[in-house]
């Protein structure tokens, strides 16, 4: 099985600056799931996806310095995640690399670790390795609970009357974790535009693993849960 591991890492990132390779509990961000990556020994080929000369050389330094860059047109603000896995995946057919499944690793997860990579890999195979698979983690409250709030403060419910609902009485939900993907190889390599978002089979990553940081306070949240896992497994 030849798995390629897809990081995209794009420079220009507003609303935390630098995200990708900012210090995160001692290292650069994007370090952390490399690591992950390099000892979850599923990967023939990690390949970091940027334009930016400085992640570039962060990468480097970590042992992974990217083949070639993602090309310009594929950096910007509203570029989907499945043109820049397609640009890295023909351009290693072009060089004569083929593989059977394409990961996608969010450089800014850095609470995922290898053995959560392993148990997806397992899951993707036991699956039969056809449907794509993606890191998703649970709703903290029913999503038939939720309210939009106007800009006076007001709260409308979504789905009116299901506040009263005891919450063991509704089904879980799910939401994209904004940690890694796996896909069969073709399905990238034939994929049209943004790509679709059905027919995923979903490995649940455990709570306080799936943090999508966005802002500062996500940033925090995430240290703060780092460094107790560390001290953790430091015992």
């Amino acid at each position: 099985m030849r798995r390629l591991a897809i990081i995209p890492a794009r420079g220009g990132s507003k609303r935390i600056l630098n995200k990708n390779i900012r210090d995160f509990c001692g290292r650069p961000m994007i370090t952390h799931v490399l690591g992950a990556a390099r000892d979850s020994g599923l990967f023939s080929t990690i390949h970091v996806s940027t334009e930016s000369e400085s992640i570039c050389n962060v990468a480097a330094g970590f042992g992974f310095p990217p083949e070639f860059p993602r090309p310009d047109e594929l950096a910007d603000d509203h570029t989907p995640v499945m043109p820049v896995l397609r640009h890295a995946a023909q351009e290693y057919l072009r060089r004569g690399q083929a593989f059977d499944e394409i990961w996608l690793l969010m450089a800014c997860a850095p609470l995922v670790d290898a053995d959560d990579l392993r148990k997806a890999a397992g899951l993707f195979e036991a699956s039969g390795g056809q449907q794509p698979l993606l890191a998703v983690s649970e709703y903290p409250a029913p999503i038939e609970w939720a309210f939009s709030r106007g800009e006076s403060g007001a709260l409308t419910p979504v789905q009116a009357g299901m506040f009263a609902v005891r919450s063991q009485d509704l089904e879980k939900h799910y939401f994209d974790a904004g940690s890694f993907a796996a896909f069969p190889a073709a399905r990238v390599l034939e994929s049209q535009g943004a790509g679709s978002d059905s027919g995923f089979i979903g490995y649940a990553l455990p709570k306080g693993t799936a943090i999508d940081i966005d802002d500062e306070q996500d940033w925090q949240l995430a240290e703060a849960i780092y460094r107790v896992r560390a001290a953790r497994s430091a015992k």
